[in-house]
């Protein structure tokens, strides 16, 4: 309950940055969904030959690759050219593949667990993006606005393997002599709020129709955390009554998380997280203002 709070939070204080076109200290609701294309893999080990491949999500596991998603923003406009911001996106996918074809080893919080093949196994990816930020007009006109955005953004990603799953023992090098048959392993990760900027603007182009974009960027390399972020949004507003709004935009949008995990108190790298989301197509929003 207090993850899902925190998602829509996020989520409403992103909406905040790409339209700011509305009167002072006012709020906006938008609620909306759109087309995701994913890419995501795991590097892992194989057991048979002891080296690393990447074990890709959609392709070895039958995840969706594309798929209809929500969002949900929400902006609080006051003082002529502040406003803050909240979003979240969420992507959740789930498959049952009937035999696995590639054997494979992988490690979390230093146990290694074994997936043999020809087994029956159900895998689960999930990725919620919130975000949070306030932005500033830097320019006002009769009819148009532009200005500047800061923020900060966590993803929360839950992946777990449930089926005939053993346990392994161990060392410097790891061995599966007699495996331990477990039910599920769920792994969960959350970053750690990391910042964004970006901007923002609209333009009237006939009364009741405006055209809004924003455009954000982020980038870290940490310790074992690597990613980035890239969202890029233009659309058309068309006003339905005085309080809704109609939006259809096209997005860009991308996360690309790597993690690395070592075996404990050494160097020794045992498994590595790559997580890659881009999302190119139309979005459709219906938002009430008040």
């Amino acid at each position: 309950m207090l993850k899902s709070s925190t998602f829509i939070t996020a989520t409403l204080l992103a909406l905040m940055t790409s339209y700011s076109a509305y009167a002072t200290n006012d709020t906006v609701i938008r609620v909306g969904g759109f087309y995701a294309n994913t890419d995501s893999n795991i590097d892992v080990n194989d057991p048979l030959l002891g080296n690393s491949f990447a074990l890709d999500f959609e392709q070895d596991l039958k995840l969706e690759d594309s798929q209809f998603l929500p969002f949900f923003e929400f902006i609080h406009r006051f003082n002529d050219r502040h406003n803050i911001y909240i979003d979240w996106k969420q992507l959740h996918r789930s498959a049952l593949v009937q035999s696995v074809e590639k054997p494979f080893q992988f490690t979390w919080d230093n146990t290694t667990y074994d997936v043999k093949a020809g087994i029956e196994l159900d895998t689960t990816l999930n990725i919620d993006i919130a975000r949070i930020g306030y932005g500033y007009d830097i320019l006002q006109g009769d009819n148009y606005e532009l200005g500047l955005s800061i923020g900060l953004h966590a993803m929360f990603i839950k992946t777990a393997f449930k089926g005939d799953i053993g346990i392994c023992e161990v060392e410097i090098e790891t061995r599966c002599p007699d495996t331990i048959t477990i039910p599920k392993v769920v792994d969960e990760k959350l970053t750690a709020p990391l910042p964004d900027i970006g901007v923002y603007g609209s333009y009237e182009l006939y009364p009741g129709f405006r055209f809004n974009g924003h455009a954000q960027y982020f980038y870290i390399k940490l310790d074992d955390l690597k990613g980035g972020l890239v969202d890029i949004r233009l659309g058309v507003e068309a006003a339905i009554t005085e309080n809704w709004h109609m939006t259809a935009a096209f997005n860009y949008y991308e996360v690309d998380v790597e993690y690395t995990t070592n075996l404990k108190n050494t160097d020794i790298k045992l498994a590595d997280y790559n997580m890659y989301y881009s999302f190119t197509g139309p979005m459709l929003s219906v938002s009430y203002q008040f």
